[in-house]
């Protein structure tokens, strides 16, 4: 049992074989994927992917920081309404990135701090975006540090003392194809944090792991990383999924 805790197959790099892809991804293992949303415009192929694929599927809602730009509250106002009114497993693709553009930075902030209050009011779990930005979510996240905050940090790229924080403010690390790069480092330190404190995610379609880097990356995928990490964590692969499994559980709460 597997679950993908942050894919992206509603997109359209994945139109012409959604079904197949699905399938590939099935009989890997993986029971569940959560489906973290982009942006306004990307809402309705997020909800036509639910609507076909329902015991699979777990949504959830929320603004990209890359696409926060100076309509960001317009934006925000469609997200809200979308938690009002759906079925939503938490909030996310929330964050800050500052590698592409830092011309929005205080929109980026206001955006991200305006739904860690909409997730500690639905209690619902997030899903945090960092790119470049560690110093910057971590005082985010202190000013709305609560007991019922928590989530993934998503593709956590950032150091052991970097981990241990996000584990102190009560989060769980988002483990995706970075673990399995040669220069992705997070496989130097990774065994000094218990498997308790992660989970699994592709990602997909972007952060293909190795050997596929330079394709189109798909859940199905996410056995390499799972390779990985029974070799990091020198753990028999069904003991390690089944520890994961309850970590994605405790978070999603599906």
């Amino acid at each position: 049992m597997i679950v993908d805790t942050h894919t992206h197959i509603f997109v359209s790099q994945f139109d012409s074989d959604r079904e197949q892809v699905i399938q590939r991804a099935k009989d890997t293992g993986i029971e569940k994927f959560v489906l973290p949303n982009i942006d306004v415009d990307s809402i309705d192929s997020l909800k036509q992917c639910v609507k076909e694929y329902p015991d699979e599927m777990l949504p959830l809602m929320g603004l990209h920081p890359t696409s926060v730009k100076e309509n960001y509250k317009e934006q925000l106002s469609i997200i809200k309404q979308e938690l009002d009114n759906g079925i939503y497993y938490g909030i996310g693709e929330i964050g800050l990135d500052l590698y592409w553009d830092k011309s929005f930075l205080k929109q980026q902030q206001d955006a991200f701090q305006i739904q860690l209050q909409w997730a500690k009011e639905r209690k619902l779990p997030v899903s945090i975006h960092i790119r470049e930005s560690f110093d910057e979510v971590f005082e985010i996240i202190e000013q709305e540090k609560s007991p019922g905050l928590s989530g993934v940090f998503h593709c956590f790229t950032g150091t052991f003392e970097q981990a241990k924080r996000a584990i102190d403010l009560n989060f769980y690390l988002g483990i995706g194809g970075v673990v399995t790069f040669k220069n992705g480092k997070i496989d130097r330190f990774l065994n000094r944090i218990e498997p308790h404190h992660i989970v699994v995610e592709t990602d997909a379609p972007w952060l293909t792991p190795t050997p596929y880097r330079g394709k189109r990356n798909e859940p199905s995928y996410i056995k390499n990383i799972l390779d990985k990490l029974t070799e990091i964590y020198q753990m028999k692969r069904e003991e390690l999924e089944c520890i994961l499994y309850h970590n994605s559980l405790e978070i999603f709460n599906f």
